[in-house]
């Protein structure tokens, strides 16, 4: 079933300890999309600049994302982010981030795009993830993300969010912070009695954990030895997640479960080159391949 995802869509420029590079495509929306493209058909909602190249909207087409939801502004910048990552490559500074479009931006979704059995509201702008569920009639999954600066600005709309959506997916800081309780077994539970019906915290190399009101479990990072750039990854997670049960006809605990895995997987990709080269390289017979070595690492 066709997916919706709305987040940014940006050029980033990223050094690590080892290399960098300059304006390199990127965004919450396009890491999502060429993950979940895998398992789905997806259609992508987000705003760039008179500055944007047009190559990275064909490369989006040539993937198979549907761009129609793609707006151009003229006279305008795409939204940029420079980040450094530290020895560790886990942890990392945000160098300077330059909001341009996504500053204004308010999505009007096509008709199409509005009746959208999966909905993601990727990276952004708790208003604007609002303002975008209002125009959706009667999705089956809406999942959303969100992150510390939305947290700290815009607390009452957040709330209202989670009343409205199915799932919630966040980092571990974040889920913290959310719930004021250090401990993320006490976050997890107490994110769940805010409104969704579960909650995926992301903890980076060290995995993932899942809590809904029947059950919590937590899945292992795909060990990775050729780390080269993990900007994207946490947004290829929840694509691989996304993508998956979108492919389902319905969402039993042991769909989430693989569901979850497949974003690991996903995931595990994106961090082995720099922006979205690596989901270029890759076909779903190896995101299966991987899954199945995965698989027989949490065999016991």
């Amino acid at each position: 079933m066709p997916l919706v995802v709305v987040g940014s869509v940006a050029l980033d420029s990223v050094e690590t300890p080892e290399a960098k590079r300059e304006n390199v495509l990127g965004g919450s929306a396009v890491y999502f999309s060429l993950a979940a493209r895998f398992f789905t058909r997806v259609r992508l909602v987000g705003v760039v600049g008179e500055d944007w190249p047009a190559e990275h909207t064909k490369l989006l087409e040539d993937s198979g994302v549907d761009v129609s939801g793609l707006s151009v502004v003229p006279g305008a910048k795409t939204f940029r982010w420079r980040g450094r990552y530290l020895p560790n490559m886990n942890d990392r500074e945000t160098l300077e981030v330059q909001l341009n479009v996504m500053e204004q931006f308010d999505p009007v979704l096509p008709e199409e795009h509005r009746r959208c059995r999966f909905l993601f509201l990727a990276n952004g702008s708790t208003r604007m993830q609002l303002r975008v569920l209002e125009q959706c009639v009667g999705p089956n999954l809406t999942v959303a993300d969100t992150m510390d600066h939305w947290i700290r600005t815009e607390p009452q709309e957040l709330r209202t969010l989670l009343q409205r959506i199915d799932g919630l997916v966040l980092n571990d800081f974040e889920a913290t912070l959310l719930a004021e309780e250090q401990n993320l077994i006490r976050a997890g539970r107490k994110i769940l009695e805010m409104g969704p019906n579960f909650v995926v915290i992301k903890k980076g190399e060290h995995g993932a954990m899942f809590f809904s009101r029947h059950e919590m479990y937590v899945l292992p990072a795909y060990p990775t030895a050729d780390v080269i750039d993990p900007t994207g990854a946490g947004d290829s997670f929840a694509g691989g997640m996304m993508g998956y049960l979108a492919e389902q006809t319905e969402f039993s605990p042991e769909d989430l479960k693989t569901a979850m895995a497949y974003g690991i997987v996903v995931a595990s990709f994106t961090v082995e080159d720099f922006s979205v080269y690596r989901l270029l390289k890759i076909r779903r017979q190896d995101i299966d391949a991987r899954l199945d070595a995965y698989r027989k690492m949490l065999t016991f």
